[in-house]
């Protein structure tokens, strides 16, 4: 039998969660604790075979109802293939977790396809998403949407520089919605993350996870998540980030973009050839 706590989250948030980008890390914890608060889910995510193991497991646990969308979420027609695939399910609660960092590298040195991916995976589809989902939650009265951004959002930076613009695009976007939606009876919170071992991090080369570098744990990053949702705009996770984002803010912008470049390139061991 559920508990009074688990009721009260499922009448406020479900009966399904969305979790886009939930086969691995802060995705795959949100996951666990959205199941374990007996509310059913939807898991989309490119890869197939962590996707499907990630569902398997959080089925075998918690015995929720759980479906899977294999889906790059940068694809032209990834909105109709949302639609199609949770038509028939009542979302009350959308996590938009995809869209860690490719890597550090000038903005030159690249296609122009790389950055554009990042606009349509870090701004579009967070756009798409809400605009669908959100606007059914509005109507209904009720429900909660999650932006995962990052203390990238802050101001810019060398060496990710469309991702930056990106995160601070979630960041705003996030707030603008709660304020509109917060008297519509829908929860929405921007929830900043610091470098955070999560595959997808060690995959794009930082030293995440490292001494110098210790790194956020996952499932904490989704438990303050859920712990704030009610209580938006805007929560950054941990101590250490909570003071550096109100010092960033509070610095000149030049000051800002130069230390967030210059912990870019550390987080990289990048060449410091500025």
């Amino acid at each position: 039998m559920s508990s009074p706590t688990e009721r009260a989250f499922a009448d406020r948030y479900g009966p399904w969660a969305l979790v886009l980008g939930g086969s691995e890390g802060i995705g795959a914890s949100f996951a666990q604790r959205i199941a374990r608060e007996g509310v059913n889910l939807v898991l989309v995510a490119r890869r197939s075979e962590p996707l499907d193991a990630t569902a398997n497991g959080i089925r075998d646990a918690t015995g929720v109802t759980l479906r899977t969308v294999v889906l790059d979420l940068t694809a032209d027609d990834v909105l109709d293939r949302l639609v199609a695939a949770t038509d028939d399910l009542d979302i009350g609660l959308l996590v938009y977790n995809a869209g860690a960092t490719h890597g550090a590298a000038r903005f030159h040195d690249e296609p122009a396809e790389a950055p554009l991916r990042l606009v349509r995976l870090n701004c579009v589809g967070p756009l798409l998403t809400c605009h669908h989902f959100g606007g059914r939650m509005a109507a209904r009265g009720r429900g909660g949407i999650i932006l995962l951004t990052s203390m990238s959002a802050l101001c810019g930076a060398a060496r990710t520089v469309t991702y930056s613009a990106t995160k601070a695009f979630d960041l705003v976007f996030a707030e603008g919605l709660w304020a509109e939606l917060r008297p519509r009876g829908v929860d929405v919170l921007a929830l900043v993350a610091g470098a955070t071992r999560t595959p997808a991090m060690r995959r794009s080369g930082a030293r995440v996870g490292s001494e110098e570098f210790p790194g956020m744990d996952s499932d904490e990053v989704a438990r303050d998540g859920l712990a704030n949702l009610a209580h938006g705009p805007t929560w950054v996770v941990g101590d250490g980030n909570r003071a550096g984002f109100e010092f960033l803010r509070s610095r000149p912008r030049a000051e800002a973009v130069a230390t967030m470049s210059q912990a870019v390139r550390a987080l990289y061991a990048l060449p410091d050839d500025s």
